[in-house]
This record gives C-alpha cells, sequence and structure tokens, in this order.
C-alpha cells in the first residue's frame, strides 16, 4: 500500500545502520568507511512510488574504502556481508527481483574506482573544461544526490567538486542553450504556415523541452534524464507559471495559437535571464522575426552576450566556434549519455 511506503534512501539509511553497520563494528571495528546511497536508481533522486518496488529496488548501500583497505578487505568483506545480511528488511527483499544490480544489497568500492565506472573520471586528475561538457548531467545529478549515511573516506569532498558547473562552463551551457533556441524560433511557424502542423508541432516540443533546460541551467541545478526530467523540472523555482504555458504549447492544434504560447514562454525565460545579473539587461518582449510572422525572442542576442562575459581562455575559445554546448545539448542518445567509455572520443569535440 501506498501509505506504508519507505522511500528508498530512508529505507537505505535505516538498512546501513540497523544491519549493515552493526555487521562492520563486528567484524572489522574502526574500518574507514564511507556509506551512500547514490548513482542509479529513482530513488537516488527521490523519485521512487510504490511502482518502482516491482524490480531493482530494495535496501542497498554502497560502501567506500581507502585504496589499502579495498584491496585487502573486499573480498573477505563482501563475503561477510553476503553470509550474514538477512534475506529481507523491512518487508522488502535484500535481493533485487531481477539481479541487475549487485544481488547482496552492498556494493563495496574506492572513491576513484567508483567515478572511473560511473562518470570515465579519474579523481586525480583536474577537471578540465572538456570533461564538464561530456560528463551527462544525469550522472553528475545522481552522484551529487541520493545520501551519504557515513563519511570516513571523503565520499563527500569528491562529491562537492562536482556540485555544480564553474562560472565560465556554466555561461558556455546558457549561451549554447539560447543559441539553439535563436536556431529554432521562428521555425515553428514557418513549418505551420505550409500546413505542416505535425512538423511544427515537433519543432514547437523541441523549443519546448530547450526552454525546461535553460531553466535548470538558470536555476543550476543538474536535469535528470528523460523520465524525471519534467518531475524534476515542476520542482524548480518558477516553474509553476511556466508548467500551464508549455502544457498550451504542446496542447495546441494550429501554429498560431502555438506560438502565442511560446512567445510566453520565451519572454519568461527572457526575464528571468535578466535576473541573473550576467549581461546587461536584454530585450524581453517578443518581436516578429523580420518581416515574417513568426514570433521570436531573439535567442542569438542572448548567446552572444553571455559568450562575451566569458573570461577563461580555454572555454573563450570554444565559445568563439560554433556553440555545439555539452552532450546533453547536442545528443539525447541513451547509448551515448550512459556509457562513460565514449568520453574519450566525445573530448575530441573540444580539442
Amino acid at each position: 500500500m501506498e501509505s506504508d511506503f519507505i522511500p528508498g534512501l530512508e529505507l537505505s539509511h535505516q538498512f546501513y545502520w540497523e544491519v549493515v553497520r552493526p555487521i562492520l563494528d563486528a567484524h572489522y571495528p574502526g574500518l574507514q568507511h564511507s556509506a551512500a546511497l547514490i548513482g542509479t536508481g529513482s530513488e537516488v533522486l527521490g523519485f521512487d512510488t510504490v511502482r518502482s518496488t516491482d524490480h531493482d529496488w530494495g535496501p542497498r548501500v554502497l560502501l567506500f574504502l581507502t585504496e589499502k583497505d579495498h584491496s585487502a578487505l573486499s573480498e573477505t568483506l563482501g563475503q561477510v556481508l553476503l553470509e550474514e545480511l538477512p534475506v529481507s528488511y523491512r518487508g522488502y527483499p535484500v535481493t533485487p527481483k531481477n539481479k541487475t544490480r549487485d544481488p547482496s544489497g552492498f556494493e563495496v568500492h574506492t572513491i576513484r574506482g567508483y567515478l572511473i565506472r560511473y562518470l570515465g573520471f579519474d579523481v586525480c586528475n583536474e577537471v578540465e573544461p572538456a570533461d564538464w561538457l561530456t560528463f551527462p548531467e544525469q550522472k553528475l545529478r545522481s552522484f551529487t544526490q541520493g545520501a551519504v549515511y557515513w563519511d570516513g573516506v571523503g565520499l563527500e569532498k569528491a562529491r562537492c567538486r562536482f556540485e555544480y558547473y564553474p562560472r565560465d562552463v556554466w555561461l558556455y551551457l546558457l549561451a549554447a542553450a539560447w543559441n539553439r533556441i535563436g536556431q529554432e524560433e521562428h521555425l515553428m511557424g514557418r513549418a505551420g504556415q505550409v500546413d505542416d502542423e505535425i512538423g511544427s508541432g515537433l519543432i514547437a516540443a523541441r523549443l519546448v523541452r530547450d526552454l525546461m533546460r535553460l531553466w535548470f541551467l538558470m536555476e543550476r541545478q543538474y536535469a535528470p534524464y528523460a523520465k524525471w526530467f519534467g518531475t524534476a523540472f515542476a520542482r524548480l523555482k518558477g516553474s509553476t507559471d511556466l508548467l500551464p504555458v508549455f502544457q498550451e504549447v504542446l496542447a495546441a492544434r494550429h501554429w498560431e495559437e502555438r506560438q502565442q504560447y511560446l512567445a510566453r514562454g520565451y519572454e519568461m525565460a527572457a526575464a528571468k535571464h535578466n535576473t541573473l545579473n550576467i549581461t546587461k539587461l536584454l530585450n524581453q518582449k517578443r518581436s516578429y522575426f523580420f518581416d515574417r510572422p513568426f514570433l521570436v525572442i531573439g535567442g542569438k542576442d542572448f548567446a552572444d552576450a553571455i559568450s562575451a562575459q566569458i573570461s577563461d581562455p580555454a572555454i573563450k575559445k570554444l565559445a568563439e566556434k560554433r556553440l555545439i554546448g555539452s552532450i546533453d545539448q547536442f545528443s539525447d542518445s541513451t547509448d551515448l549519455l550512459a556509457d562513460p567509455q565514449w568520453r574519450e572520443v566525445l573530448r575530441q569535440l573540444y580539442g
């Protein structure tokens, strides 16, 4: 029943302190470790519901050891936990039903090893602009969210490194987001004018998604993957006013009606931009695209003004090229976003 449901973050918190921690204290007293629930899973983002419990869900904890202890103890520690952990906890199976995750309710890592596998990044290195631009936002969000239940080896310090984009990377991404809007804001009406309402609607939907991504950036929050994109957006400051506008855009049957609501969305985004104080005040009123009857905001003007504020030479050099933005802005391929092995290839785009 919904009323009996325990969200995964809280369930795993109780599981660590009531089950895992006593086992560690009994067999490895004083062991330096961190314990957390981060990474994959709707529960990490706090979006799990009763529906989530039908697969790949249950009490679980990620344990992080020092490099030395991991080398010496991970195998024996894993065996001890396998032998002593209960089959179920608070009515939920410790072993997920389809076992696509670690089947024992726990994982044992080092921070460095975990991030190499999860982000394709070695924490011994400096985070360069090309790294920031090839880290999928959904993974940055799931690494920095979730919960840390005990921190004896510096997991929170590692998470803080990725808390949000450095300022000039952020400016570059904002510029790229506005540039995308500028490239397509006049196309929705043009498609509709030749009676291509399906094409017009598809372009409008792309623009709605671009405006939503822009709003995440302006609120300095990483966006999750598609399943939770709208849910997370609805929790952003200002989204209450935007959501009805976007719903009308997507529901409109004719391009002229569609563009009236899109134009309202443009104006709200422009007004939000002006509160950031990163450029001079820019026009936040809709206008026509030259002498054509298509309402626009002038996304390129915002992109140019933001790009001019970038001071880091490496990022400034990127901004002087075509503003392709980050991996999330130029691709929505699940395989490209999910597999960290692509990162080394993608980094070459920013060479």
